[in-house]
């Protein structure tokens, strides 16, 4: 299953904020670079494969705006992490140079000099950590909250080296002291960053519970021996080996052997499934009871569990139009607040007459109060937590702003057969009116065979017994309406009772040569449970739909025992297409269906949700695919993911506007210690983030 396009992608170190990552997906824009996505919550740059663009000169482009490459092979970092480590360092010398507030005047630690040599130290630690990251922004020309902090502690510092020299052993140069100030807010801030970074690593839990089902040890037959082999080395048609309790390795056939199989971590089905010769197989997935043998068909990115973890990962593609507002306050944020703070400077101090000193801490405290990070982290990490629960509840979500419209539904459109119903049918009336009836269902099952539809490949289950094979020419098959093949000079066609004319109706018309030859009544059941999800979606304020391709008899009676209020039958692939535009006209519409002939609706609808054992081309109309197959359970819970994703997106932007909105004016008023807004800046993040994570544990369904 083929659910993202083929990308190239670099693990980039050292963006400290969303701003980073726009600053970097801006500039590789500019470079041609089509379709990039930067992700500062898993730290990662992807852009669509391009022959003409080398992926060592992206790595070099990246360098140069003053962050780095991960390289593939290196291991992960065991220990304190770099922003940790500059975080303890400059705490030792920020605690005894902020106590000295606490001191008697003529106490050593009012010493101007030795305020210095405290504070020097966490300056440059500013300096390497905030100042590169201002500086690679700027180049962006998406400026970050690094500029802010920079800009802040550096003005401090300087300000303080000023007032101590023209001050020089006068009892006035206490006054002129803001050492502590600078090394407090570079210290508060690395706080901020060790909790920010922490916390976002919670929002990508989803991608390290994935990524910990895959790493397995495979055993594969070579010549009759069984060697073990990591997933990476495994190779399609490679023979594995697996027993009870252990995990399948890769997606595979199998070729030998029966077993029950739990695959609740990759479709959310919680009852183990019996699976025996020639059925396919997940990687991930346990072996409950039973060894079996199995054919790799899937490896490495080609796997279902690879491909739901780039999905993952790639949550921001497609961002939500929410995500816009955020990211534009973003763009100009930055050059705004640095505005607003050199005006609280002259116009405090040049038409209020406030005092230098005061009027300089409300020009600094004003510039690390405000915080554009929280409004750049509001919709990424809850995108990243909401498709993330999806995931492991086996619900494949395409892009964030597919959530988005989730939450916007109102109609929910139902294909029948195969969606509603099992698509296993029961001939419940067969009817040869010329010819051999042995012949003719062997005529049958050899011409069904070459159709996807549920109908034709129930009918092959029912008919394969006693069949034997016939040499078929000029097959031709019509979606939704007939398929019609060429045997021994003879033209045979197989479809709906549109293609013969009769005052009798029946659900299938066999015809030779035009001539009716027999008939079929056929009957399809109910997918367990589908009576309750309907009825949850009812109560819900969903309006539903079946729109169906056959007769309007079966789909009302299907409509009346599922209490669907507005039904549509008999309806060709383009019909559909008619109906699902109308209904979106006037409502956002869901569309749910698996086959070829719903392909097209999927697309038009405002959200396209097909199954996972739909066909291939259901699948990649989809916007989202729900990998349980045996009912449509998922559905109420993709719906209530979809309007609580959003919920928490809605709750992150008030939360990161209505803060800077009441920060920055009490900053300009004087009411803040630029201190204390270093420490309300850095935690402003962490409700953001906290506030996603919440998304993950909160009872929804």
């Amino acid at each position: 299953m083929k659910i993202e396009t083929k990308k190239s992608k670099l693990e980039v170190e050292g963006m400290t904020c969303a701003n980073c990552a726009a600053g970097i997906k801006k500039h590789l824009e500019k470079k041609g670079l089509q379709d990039v996505t930067v992700n500062f919550s898993t730290s990662e740059a992807s852009w669509v494969n391009d022959k003409n663009q080398d992926k060592n000169d992206v790595a070099k482009t990246i360098i140069s705006l003053g962050y780095k490459i991960k390289s593939s092979l290196k291991e992960d970092e065991k220990g304190l992490s770099k922003v940790e480590k500059y975080f303890y360092f400059t705490l030792i010398f920020t605690l005894p140079l902020f106590s000295h507030m606490f001191f008697p005047k003529g106490s050593i630690i009012q010493n101007p000099l030795l305020q210095f040599i405290l504070c020097i130290p966490v300056y440059i630690i500013g300096v390497s950590y905030f100042g590169k990251s201002a500086w690679g922004s700027i180049k962006t020309g998406v400026p970050n909250m690094d500029v802010l902090i920079f800009t802040g502690s550096s003005a401090a510092f300087f300000y303080s080296i000023y007032g101590w020299l023209i001050n020089y052993g006068t009892p006035a140069v206490h006054h002129y002291l803001f050492f502590e100030t600078s090394a407090t807010i570079i210290t508060l801030v690395l706080l901020g960053n060790v909790l920010e970074h922490k916390s976002v690593k919670k929002t990508t839990t989803a991608i390290g519970d994935l990524t910990a089902i895959q790493k397995v040890i495979a055993k594969k037959e070579i010549d009759g021996k069984i060697t073990e082999v990591n997933f990476e080395d495994i190779r399609v048609n490679d023979i594995l080996v697996s027993n009870s309790g252990d995990k399948i390795p890769t997606d595979g056939i199998i070729i030998s052997g029966t077993s029950y199989i739990d695959e609740s971590m990759i479709t959310g089905e919680s009852i183990p499934i019996n699976k025996a010769e020639g059925d396919e197989v997940i990687g991930g997935s346990i072996i409950t009871d039973g060894n079996l043998k199995i054919k790799a068909t899937k490896i490495g990115d080609e796997t279902l569990l690879s491909q739901i973890i780039g999905l993952v990962k790639n949550a921001q593609n497609n961002k939500p139009n929410i995500q816009k507002i955020g990211d534009q306050v973003s763009a100009v944020f930055v050059p705004f607040v640095l505005t607003i703070s050199l005006a609280t400077f002259f116009i405090g101090h040049y038409f209020f007459n406030i005092e230098i000193q005061d009027a300089f801490l409300r020009s600094i405290a004003v510039l690390v109060i405000s915080c554009p990070c929280a409004m750049g982290l509001a919709t990424p990490t809850a995108v990243m937590v909401g498709i993330g629960r999806a995931a492991k509840n086996g619900i494949l979500i395409k892009g964030g702003d597919t959530l988005e419209k989730l939450a916007s539904i109102k109609t929910i459109v139902f294909d029948k057969t195969g969606t509603l119903t099992t698509g296993k049918f029961i001939v419940s009336q067969f009817t040869v009116l010329d010819g051999d009836e042995n012949d003719v269902k062997n005529i049958i099952y050899n011409i069904e065979q070459h159709s996807s539809h549920p109908i034709a490949k129930s009918l092959c289950n029912v008919l394969h017994e006693n069949s034997s094979l016939l040499k078929l020419t000029d097959i031709t098959e019509e979606k939704g309406i007939s398929i019609s093949a060429n045997i021994d000079d003879n033209v045979y066609t197989i479809g709906s009772s549109k293609i013969y004319s009769s005052s009798e109706k029946y659900d299938l018309c066999v015809l030779k040569n035009k001539k009716l030859i027999a008939t079929l009544n056929i009957s399809d059941e109910l997918k367990k449970n589908t009576d309750l999800v309907i009825s949850s979606l009812h109560k819900r304020g969903y309006t539903t739909t079946l729109l169906s391709g056959d007769k309007k008899e079966k789909c009302n009676q299907i409509a009346s025992e599922l209490e669907i209020k507005k039904t549509y039958a008999e309806q060709l692939p383009q019909d559909k297409i008619e109906k699902i535009e109308k209904l979106v006209s006037s409502n956002k519409t869901a569309m749910v269906g698996d086959g070829i002939n719903d392909a097209p609706a999927l697309a038009r609808a405002t959200i396209g949700i097909s199954l996972g054992n739909a066909t291939q081309i259901a699948i990649q109309s989809a916007d989202v695919v729900l990998l349980n197959n045996e009912d449509l359970s998922q559905l109420p819970q993709t719906m209530q993911i979809g309007k609580h994703t959003l919920l928490t997106i809605k709750q992150n932007l008030f939360w990161a506007f209505a803060y800077n909105f009441v920060a920055i004016p009490i900053a300009i008023m004087g009411l803040l210690n630029p201190m204390w807004g270093a420490l309300f800046m850095a935690f402003s993040d962490i409700i953001v983030i906290g506030n996603s994570i919440r998304l993950r544990y909160k009872n929804i369904f």
